[in-house]
């Protein structure tokens, strides 16, 4: 069965990012502050006169629309005026994550054939021999916050150039080209047109409560497409003030939700676990919080409603995916009938179906009850062109009429609500049955003694594979593994138990918040388990 979207269509303009979010400002708009890091302010007037002027610069330098600029940059004012600078100057945007090794950044610039690399000092060493690598020219790299022998933001706006005239077909031209691994492989440019990130922001417009006056927590990475768009670019859409964070710090976030009087949270489960867990929250007033919007991974009930004992607000989930913009799905702010462990409705102008895994086949509706599970494909104007350079991987994910597969294992409940069950690539096989390794972890979050927790699949002779949980204890709390295996095994079906512990300081995790399984399961596949399965062990 196709779902289409319970909300009215929105209409989508026909016009490029920077015009949509930037170019329609009143005269009250422009006195209205844009964005702070709680030191530094840039009203909407400076934001737009600064981008301006460094769409300016970069045409004297060569840059031409399809140009490529990557933007290696921390949360931060600048880099919003950079973000928008090159959209303006007609060129596309792609964002390199502040973490990268010289590996990494050397074959994106050289994957997405960057022109020019904007970043900060603190990024410099590791930038500069990732554009050698790449063959870029470091007289082509940008330092924000200056450094000999790099121009500057300062350098930049300072030469007070005007913006160049250039014409931007947003059905074709690229606005942003961040990298995904998608449902497999290794990480693709996900080529997103102006006309992409544009439906997306007005489908999420649509979905939230969020006003002129509000005041936005913009602590996850812009250089991921959730910050990128449904944080920055939404907020800045609705003419709220983003306040932001260049890396993520508990004491400082709550210090920052108190100091500026932050209405919205944009989070991940990682930081929910931390609002719902840590003693320090009780510290400081959060009162002013009024909507807490969740995305990136899957949060279950318990931790929802946990993390609404210490935050009391509204609490929506939403799903999405770099290859849609991000959003497709978020929970309805008008029906509080949907619980909290589903990612909510089809956002605006967005249709999607269920699928049978093995068959293709679509999964039939239950009038009043949840589907069986199977995997989520969505369409929509929010849909990516495909991926740079690869029509092998662009085929596998978009059909030729127009459906993406997600690689998500979701069911549908009686209201069009969405739940995920878990990814495609990840459900662990024991025995034939089907493992969705975030129900195992979402029950071990629910242990008073365990702070965080994944679950990977570790190969077994006799069963395939067996779920493997790695667990990070609270300060001060003690269990031992035989304690959680056994907690588990209360709890669960007996295909779906835990079968080894193991215990870590941390969750490895990425900026975004999701679980980096793959090392994890690197360390799971160097010892296979020892512990023969017994017919009682192995039900």
């Amino acid at each position: 069965m196709v779902y289409t979207s319970k909300y009215p269509p929105v209409e989508i303009p026909d016009e490029d990012v920077y015009t949509v979010v930037l170019g329609t400002l009143s005269e009250d708009d422009r006195e209205r502050v844009a964005v702070t890091d709680g030191t530094a302010a840039l009203t909407y007037g400076e934001l737009k006169s600064q981008a301006d002027a460094f769409a300016g610069a970069l045409a004297a330098r060569g840059i031409a629309p399809g140009d490529v600029i990557a933007l290696q940059i921390p949360n931060s004012p600048a880099f919003v005026t950079a973000f928008f600078g090159v959209l303006r100057a007609g060129a596309t945007v792609t964002t390199i994550n502040t973490l990268y090794s010289p590996s990494e950044i050397a074959k994106q610039l050289a994957d997405s054939k960057t022109k020019m690399y904007v970043t900060i000092s603190a990024l410099l060493s590791n930038a500069l021999a990732g554009a050698t690598d790449a063959g870029l020219d470091t007289e082509h790299v940008i330092v924000l916050d200056g450094a000999e022998g790099h121009a500057s933001l300062a350098d930049l706006v300072g030469e007070g150039r005007v913006a160049p005239q250039v014409t931007v077909d947003p059905d074709v031209a690229l606005a942003a080209l961040p990298y995904s691994s998608g449902t497999t492989g290794m990480a693709k440019g996900v080529m997103l047109t102006h006309r992409n990130l544009v439906a997306n922001i007005m489908q999420t417009a649509a979905s939230i409560d969020l006003s002129p006056g509000d005041r936005v927590m913009g602590v996850l990475p812009f250089f991921h497409i959730y910050g990128m768009n449904c944080i920055m670019n939404v907020a800045l859409y609705r003419r709220a003030t983003l306040v932001t964070m260049a890396k993520m710090d508990l004491q400082t976030f709550l210090e920052q939700i108190a100091a500026e009087r932050i209405t919205h949270l944009y989070i991940a489960p990682p930081i929910a676990v931390g609002l719902a867990k840590h003693p320090m929250v009780d510290d400081y007033d959060l009162s002013s919080v009024r909507q807490i919007l969740t995305g990136a991974a899957p949060l279950d009930e318990a931790l929802g409603k946990a993390l609404l004992k210490r935050v009391p607000a509204q609490l929506m989930q939403g799903f999405g995916m770099t290859e849609l913009s991000p959003l497709s799905h978020i929970t309805p702010l008008e029906d509080d009938r949907i619980s909290f462990g589903s990612v909510g409705i089809a956002v605006p102008n967005v249709e999607f179906k269920v699928v049978d895994v093995e068959t293709g086949e679509e999964v039939p509706d239950v009038p009043g009850g949840r589907t069986r599970s199977g995997e989520m494909l969505v369409r929509g104007p929010n849909v990516m062109r495909g991926y740079l350079g690869n029509e092998s991987a662009t085929a596998v994910t978009i059909t030729p009429d127009g459906w993406l597969h997600t690689g998500d294992i979701v069911e549908v409940g009686p209201r069009q609500e969405v739940y995920v069950v878990d990814r495609l690539k990840e459900l662990i096989k024991y025995k034939g049955y089907q493992v969705p390794p975030a129900e195992l972890e979402a029950l071990l979050l629910t242990h008073p003694a365990i702070a965080d927790a994944a679950v990977v699949a570790h190969p077994d002779e006799a069963a395939g594979e067996i779920p493997r949980a790695f667990i990070a204890l609270q300060a001060e709390a003690h269990a031992t593994s035989d304690e959680i295996i056994d907690w588990v095994r209360e709890r669960i079906a007996p295909h779906k138990r835990i079968r080894m512990v193991d215990f870590v300081d941390a969750i490895p995790k990425s900026s975004s918040g999701k679980i980096l399984r793959k090392e994890l399961k690197g360390r799971s596949a160097i010892l296979r388990s020892s512990t023969p399965l017994t017919e009682e062990t192995s039900q």
